[in-house]
């Protein structure tokens, strides 16, 4: 089962040595960089492990300040990708933005370069938006009003 674990002292060595390969080093941050902006900016950052049951196999940080929703940086661990893990995992940080922050609508930066993940995210059912910002485009999800709703 797919779930979001906080990073602490026990998990945070492993999820430093999380990678994920693509074809442009600048479409996702390190955890490094991600850990340190959430350091940064606490109250409105929120980073993630990924698990599958008690192996770690990705990262997500998300932004949860000013009521605007977003998972800034989002991925599988190379060992773990094409095994369907990224659709269940991005589900269940959108179930946590709805759930936890009672969120309406949540928000994905991609780079306007990058066509795999706006594939990937189009596959969720987020839309592009008409909002652009330092490259990337923001695509939108509408978590549906029936919250027993599964999307």
């Amino acid at each position: 089962m797919i779930r979001l674990q906080t990073i602490n002292e026990a998990n945070y060595e492993r999820c430093l040595a999380l990678k994920a390969t693509v074809a442009n080093t600048n479409f996702v941050d390190t955890v490094t960089y991600s850990l340190a902006e959430a350091y940064v900016f606490y109250h409105d950052m929120k980073p993630f492990a990924i698990y599958e049951d008690d192996t770690m196999i990705g990262f997500v940080s998300m932004y949860v300040g000013e009521k605007n929703y977003q998972i800034i940086n989002f991925f599988i661990d190379d060992a773990y990708q094409k095994q369907g893990f990224g659709i269940k995992a991005a589900k269940v940080c959108i179930h946590f933005l709805q759930k936890e922050y009672n969120a309406a609508r949540v928000s994905c930066p991609v780079d306007l370069h990058n066509k795999d993940a706006q594939a990937f995210w189009k596959k969720l059912g987020f839309q592009f938006s008409d909002t652009v910002e330092n490259g990337y485009v923001f695509m939108r999800f509408m978590i549906p009003e029936d919250k027993n709703s599964s999307f």
